[in-house]
């Protein structure tokens, strides 16, 4: 062989392994990011264990304001309002100050149309669930029948053993599917009527056009008030397997929610809908194989009306946001995708806070059972 042919054969050969190991860097470089194997001595934010967790800091940078309408989108049927990037602060796990006490659980004559039945003797719990109709709606609302329990006094739904004389039935005014209409206040009237004959009582039904205006200023005040807001949550450069995203929001607090690609911040009594809510898509969540599933973004959004005003839900949004951004290689998108210009959002926070006072001055207190049914 001569020495030109060798010196190409060389050539060759080094072209050759070059192309093997660009192709090889290319697809580990794109190959979606895979979940770290867990570290027994490291705790689950990925510190040291024995590290302590610091304070909940709320000192948060100004910057532009957004414009009105960028917050305001407010009414039920609209898309979520997309927040915007803030300056990078650690996300951490925060003291949550004790709830207030609130209204009891059950019918409310603020958001419920409320109708007495008045039965002519006892009538046993037993007896009473048998009356009940087989469905607890009227059209699009919840549909409800209590007993004054006998022995303690208490308004409940009827229960065996028990043994009620009073009763009342309601119909829920408002609620995310907006008013009660005609058509459905008769309904309930009918469903309570037959469940008034099978216990022989004489029901007492308010009048249904005060009532059906009572429902539309209700559920005007519902939708004026009705705040959604959501990050998406986008990879720069390689994409994310499922079990990435699991752990750096684990990290954070999140847990597994109840369907695949939803992950929930839980709130701080159990019982109560989550502080903050991660999807992505359930497609990915229910690969074969999850190293391989690609997740290119994740929502991160919160339900103003639903989460207790005590535990901070839109700071905590705030700082997790940025957390899983710098942790993940992500930027902050609104709901399009489009990258949003690092702003503060104090302005978005106090706006949130005057929504949360017209609540309260409502007895609708965000997190209460009363808002949680009127914005569902």
């Amino acid at each position: 062989m001569s020495t030109l042919q060798l010196s190409l054969a060389i050539i060759g050969g080094l072209v050759l392994a070059l192309i093997v190991a660009y192709n090889t860097w290319t697809t580990r470089r794109n190959a979606p990011k895979r979940a770290l194997p867990p570290d027994p001595e490291l705790d689950r934010t990925g510190e040291p264990a024995l590290r302590q967790e610091p304070g909940f800091d709320t000192g948060l940078t100004t910057g532009t304001p957004l414009t009105p309408e960028e917050f305001q989108e407010l009414d039920r049927g609209r898309e979520p309002t997309a927040a915007h990037v803030v300056d990078p602060t650690e996300a951490l796990q925060m003291p949550v100050p004790a709830f207030s006490l609130e209204r009891r659980p059950g019918l409310d004559p603020l958001i419920d149309v409320i109708a007495p039945l008045q039965a002519e003797h006892l009538v046993s719990g037993d007896a009473a669930l048998a009356a009940l109709p087989p469905t607890r709606r009227a059209g699009s609302k919840p549909f409800a029948i209590e007993g004054l329990n006998e022995a303690t006094q208490q308004w409940e739904t009827p229960a065996p053993g028990q043994r009620y004389q009073s009763f009342q039935a309601g119909v829920q005014l408002a609620n995310r599917m907006g008013a009660l209409n005609e058509i459905e206040y008769s309904e309930f009237v009918m469903k309570a009527q037959a469940f008034a004959d099978a216990i022989n009582a004489a029901p007492d039904f308010p009048d249904m056009l005060q009532e059906v205006a009572r429902a539309r200023e209700l559920d005007q005040f519902a939708g004026d008030h009705d705040a959604q807001l959501a990050f998406m949550l986008r990879a720069r450069q390689a994409a994310w397997s499922p079990g990435y995203v699991q752990q750096n929001a684990a990290r954070l607090g999140f847990v597994a929610g109840a369907m695949p690609g939803r992950l929930v911040l839980p709130a701080s009594a159990q019982g109560l809908p989550p502080i903050l809510t991660l999807a992505y898509d359930t497609q990915a969540a229910l690969a074969d194989d999850l190293d391989q599933s690609a997740i290119r973004d994740v929502t991160l959004s919160l339900d103003v009306p639903q989460v207790n005003r005590a535990e901070q839900p839109f700071a905590r949004l705030r700082e997790i946001a940025v957390a899983l951004c710098q942790g993940m290689d992500g930027v902050l998108c609104d709901q399009n995708g489009h990258p949003l210009p690092a702003m503060a959002m104090d302005p978005i926070a106090t706006d949130l806070e005057l929504l949360y006072d017209q609540l309260d001055g409502r007895e609708l207190s965000a997190g209460s059972v009363l808002a949680r049914r009127l914005f569902s």
